[in-house]
């Protein structure tokens, strides 16, 4: 039902800067938070940047002050603005939105396939 579609990703040297953008087939205010995730090969799944309907921020500590989140409900979008990319951020950066559905009556987590960043030294 709920589909989210990565996009952005490349191969990139260190240094240089990504935006990642992720589509939404979903009213944006049904969606009470988004973020951004990013699993390396041998490594668990962890939170890069999440944003509340509300505006409200978090980051990983490894990224604050170099990547930027933001959500554009008229475009149904949300962005991950990447800058001084290091090797460490290699990754598959997948998208996530909690979405309240009304038939259910709950919300859902659901999760977009993904999309490549790789930073070479």
């Amino acid at each position: 039902q709920v589909q989210l579609v990565e996009s952005g990703g490349g191969l990139v040297k260190a240094g240089a800067s990504l935006r990642l953008s992720c589509a939404a087939s979903v009213n944006m205010f049904s969606i009470n938070d988004m973020g951004w995730y990013r699993q390396a090969p041998g490594k668990q799944r962890e939170l890069v940047a999440s944003i509340t309907v509300g505006g409200r921020t978090n980051y990983a500590d490894s990224v604050k002050g170099r990547f930027t989140i933001a959500r554009d409900n008229v475009k149904r979008a949300m962005y991950l603005q990447m800058n001084s990319l290091n090797p460490e951020d290699t990754a598959v950066y997948l998208c996530n939105a909690d979405v309240f559905n009304q038939r259910l009556g709950a919300t859902i987590s659901y999760w977009g396939q993904g999309t490549q960043v790789t930073v070479s030294s």
